[in-house]
């Protein structure tokens, strides 16, 4: 592998105007088919084989105008009036008649209709069923609700919204850490590399791969639902990876011009030694974002792909459009701003002596690492274990109105109605009754008593219907994300037989609360698959690159150390609070989808740093003239300017998320921040040489079959590597 990525790369230099003009048509084609056929992500989707879903579908069939998406309209009359004063009721009245005649609402009611009234009469519930699903209701048909409910709002009440879509539902998943991104990655490599060019090149590649990424999201999402969420991580682990390969590969090629070696050999060099570093680093991130597919959940199987395939075309650049781009940069990616080259001394003398890497902060740190192994790898592992403990504890659920900013209308409306009518009242069970088969004609209301005698249901009446269908509103007696809510709903399916009571009729459980359990609870039966499965081939993977057992399951067993302790991290401040007044963040449930998303994204980065270190490693080691713990020393050395440098880029682009407003995004952006953080410099730099120093030549064990039947592909280029070796004399 690695001579064909060496003639890859010095091909890519050579012949780089047509490896520039190919990338260019690429990005160009993409573009002209996005203006063609743009379509628009949306957030519209299924959770297929769950039981909410099922009752969504015979809506569908059955009884349309009920299964579209449902906004609760809370109103609040002034201080020292009720509802019933007709200065109050006229115009919500009003207001409900005009939103009766908007053509996307199917039907509409107030708290006269829906008889949702506080004791003390102040506050009361108003409903609004649209005709269309989740993700297709209009922001023009949003606000034409906030018009309509304008004369209420004149007349003195307080007008507050929630449900599965409201005014202002739709998290904007800004783009300012992107941004934010961009310019920490410049400065980072700036530092790093000490040249303008350099630190441009890798920003400058994974621009054109996001760019032809996130056009093609675009383009795909005219013909599926693509997920909103899936541009953003798209962009996300495009830049960042994008970033991250062109930075291993640059880092190689410098050193190799540093040595004094021809720049297309250079090139060359650098992508068939550090690009098979790439290729199995970003093939484990691509496995990882597929394996969201054995999920079942057909949003995480999008975000994943279109993840994945970010990731690819990253990888694809780094390995032919970075090695043209240095055909044209010449030597100015090796032209240093600080410190200029002293004049009384030969310029090749002085390059040569740039390159120390003895001297640097990582081999400091190697010699550290190695000299304490064991209490470094005692220690650290216990450390990421005691600040993983509070990951024991994770609920799992999605956000409700409790978890938004006090400032969100969905949030001023949960506390309004949990306080006057009760936190039931925020998530209602909607149970869908199919009639066809009934034997009784009161068949509906008969499934409604049986269901308000459950324990924890203040109350379950007939919501509307026909001959063939029935709808039953259930209220709990607690909130949508209470445990006892989960619990009543599978109480409610489990006693299904008894509840129907031989009416002939059957019922389903659905609604968007019980949506949110059951996809919480087919996230959390899926996670341990998934981790077998993804795991699974990572350690095939990884097994075959680096022909040793022990180096991929020292590997896995670091990754679930760093996000145990991220997952812990994320408890305590979103679960338990501590800190969340400075985050801007109510304390709540941990989103269910955060696991699994985290587990996928810390995953895949993980094995990156673990290619790029231990590859660096096992080089030194081939060399033959270094020992186990030499080895150790010198590819950590070699290796951690790039693999910190990557690891605050990554870092960097998370941390921003908490700049967003919603807690979701924040959620998200700090796990993987500190999952990030964590596995770069506890596990790849300390943990992983330490364990490494500590076991020896026995890292590297196996046994004869596996040489015999195994190829070596030689990822890390060290018979190439011998062949190429300069000489410091040699010319530039």
């Amino acid at each position: 592998m690695s001579r064909f990525l060496f003639t890859l790369g010095a091909a890519s230099f050579r012949r780089r105007w047509l490896v520039l003009g190919t990338w260019l048509a690429v990005l160009l084609g993409v573009g002209l088919v996005f203006v063609g056929f743009r379509g628009e992500p949306s957030d519209n989707f299924t959770i297929p084989g769950t039981e909410s879903q099922r009752a969504v579908e015979q809506l569908q069939q059955n009884l349309p105008d009920f299964s579209g998406a449902q906004t609760q309209i809370t109103i609040a009359a002034p201080d020292g009036t009720t509802l019933t004063d007709p200065r109050i009721a006229a115009p919500i009245d009003g207001a409900v008649a005009t939103l009766n005649t908007l053509p996307d609402v199917a039907v509409a009611a107030g708290p006269a209709q829906t008889r949702q009234i506080s004791e003390d009469g102040r506050v009361g519930l108003g409903t609004v069923q649209w005709t269309a699903p989740i993700g297709e209701v209009s922001d023009g048909a949003l606000t034409e609700l906030e018009k309509a409910m304008q004369p209420a709002i004149d007349a003195g009440a307080t007008v507050e919204y929630a449900g599965a879509v409201f005014p202002g539902y739709k998290v904007a998943v800004p783009h300012t850490p992107e941004i934010i991104g961009i310019g920490v990655a410049f400065l980072i490599l700036l530092i790093t590399f000490g040249a303008v060019v350099a630190a441009g090149l890798p920003i400058l590649t994974a621009a054109i791969g996001v760019g032809i990424g996130a056009l093609g999201i675009f383009v795909v999402a005219a013909f599926v639902d693509m997920p909103t969420a899936s541009l953003s991580l798209a962009l996300m682990l495009g830049l960042s990876c994008g970033i991250d390969y062109a930075l291993f590969i640059l880092n190689r090629y410098r050193n190799n011009l540093l040595l004094l070696m021809p720049r297309q050999e250079a090139a060359g060099l650098a992508v068939g030694t550090a690009g098979g570093a790439v290729v199995f680093a970003a093939l484990t991130v691509i496995i990882a974002l597929c394996g969201l597919s054995v999920v079942g959940i057909p949003f995480l199987t999008y975000m994943g792909v279109a993840a994945a395939v970010a990731v690819l075309i990253a990888m694809l650049i780094a390995l032919t459009l970075l090695p043209a781009l240095l055909g044209f940069a010449g030597g100015r990616v090796a032209k240093f701003i600080e410190p200029p080259l002293q004049p009384h001394r030969p310029k090749e003398v002085a390059q040569v002596a740039a390159y120390t890497p003895q001297r640097t902060m990582g081999a400091a740190w190697a010699r550290f690492v190695v000299r304490f192994r064991k209490p470094l790898l005692v220690g650290g592992s216990a450390a990421l274990i005691v600040i993983g403990l509070p990951a024991l504890g994770m609920q799992l659920g999605l956000p409700s109105g409790s978890s938004q900013p006090e400032s969100n209308t969905s949030r001023q409306a949960y506390d309004l109605t949990a306080e006057h009518l009760g936190p039931g009242f925020n998530g209602p069970l909607l149970v869908v009754a199919d009639l066809t088969r009934a034997t009784d004609p009161n068949a509906a209301q008969i499934i409604a008593s049986n269901i308000s005698r459950e324990d924890g249901v203040l109350a379950a009446t007939p919501a509307g219907g026909d001959q063939r269908t029935a709808v039953i509103q259930v209220i709990p007696d607690t909130g949508p994300n209470d445990a006892a809510t989960a619990d009543l709903v599978a109480k409610i399916r489990a006693d299904r037989d008894a509840i129907e009571a031989d009416t002939g009729a059957t019922f389903l459980v659905g609604g968007n609360t019980a949506s949110n359990i059951d996809t919480s609870d087919k996230l959390a039966t899926a996670l341990p698959i998934f981790l077998v499965v993804v795991v699974g081939l990572a350690f095939i993977l990884l097994t075959i690159a680096f022909r040793a057992a022990l180096v991929p399951l020292t590997s896995i067993v670091g990754f679930l150390l760093s996000v145990f302790a991220a997952l812990g991290v994320q408890v305590v401040i979103f679960q338990w609070g501590w800190g969340a007044d400075l985050l801007g963040v109510t304390p709540g449930e941990t989103i269910s989808f955060l696991p699994i998303i985290a587990l996928a994204i810390i995953f895949g980065l993980s094995s990156d740093y673990q290619v790029f270190v231990v590859s660096r490693i096992k080089e030194e080691l081939s060399k033959g003239d270094h020992g186990a713990l030499d080895a150790v020393r010198s590819g950590v050395g070699l290796s951690a300017r790039v693999v910190t440098a990557a690891a605050l880029i990554m870092f960097g682009v998370f941390i921003a998320f908490l700049a967003a407003g919603d807690p979701i995004i924040k959620s998200v952006g700090l796990t993987l921040a500190v999952g990030v953080f964590l596995d770069a410099f506890v596990v790849r730099l300390t943990l992983i040489p330490a364990a490494m120093a500590v076991l020896g030549d026995r890292m590297w064990s196996r046994s004869k079959w596996f040489d015999r039947y195994v190829p070596d592909l030689d990822i890390e280029g060290t018979a190439l590597e011998v062949e190429h070796r300069a000489p410091v004399t040699a010319s530039a």
